[in-house]
């Protein structure tokens, strides 16, 4: 599953690009550039998402359909690998999670926190464990 926002960018009278996202309301950026926003969007939309797992709020999927000039935008990996995991477990407890991955609950709950860098290693794993399996890419 590619983890992706639709974000709407408009140039604005000043000559800025501002950036919102439907799905997200509260990640609003801008830049002088179109490439200095589409940055700023990422970063916007990575925070947003961590504070929402932080205060455990609920994470809407991104808008399956893309309107007309939206950019599609990805949150950094920590996020996206912590809302895989989160979203692959599904029902299954943490404690079920970690029983499967032989490791402890805490080691378990570091894979659905933003602010930890999971090993390949330890994905891979909990993608088994959670029948799934890891694909990487580079774009």
């Amino acid at each position: 599953m590619k983890i992706e926002y639709p974000a709407k960018i408009e140039k604005d009278d000043d000559g800025f690009f501002f950036v919102s996202f439907h799905d997200i309301p509260e990640a609003l950026t801008q830049g002088e550039t179109m490439e200095e926003a589409v940055f700023n969007a990422s970063e916007v939309l990575t925070l947003a998402l961590e504070h929402r797992m932080d205060e455990k709020e609920a994470i809407p999927e991104p808008s399956k359909t893309k309107s007309q000039g939206a950019h599609m935008i990805s949150p950094d990996a920590k996020v996206q690998a912590a809302m895989l995991v989160r979203n692959a477990r599904a029902d299954r407890s943490l404690a079920e999670l970690a029983r499967a991955l032989e490791t402890s609950w805490p080691a378990a709950q570091r894979l659905e926190s933003p602010h930890h860098s999971p090993s390949l290693k330890m994905l891979n794993k909990a993608a088994s464990a959670l029948g799934k399996r890891l694909v990487l890419s580079f774009e």
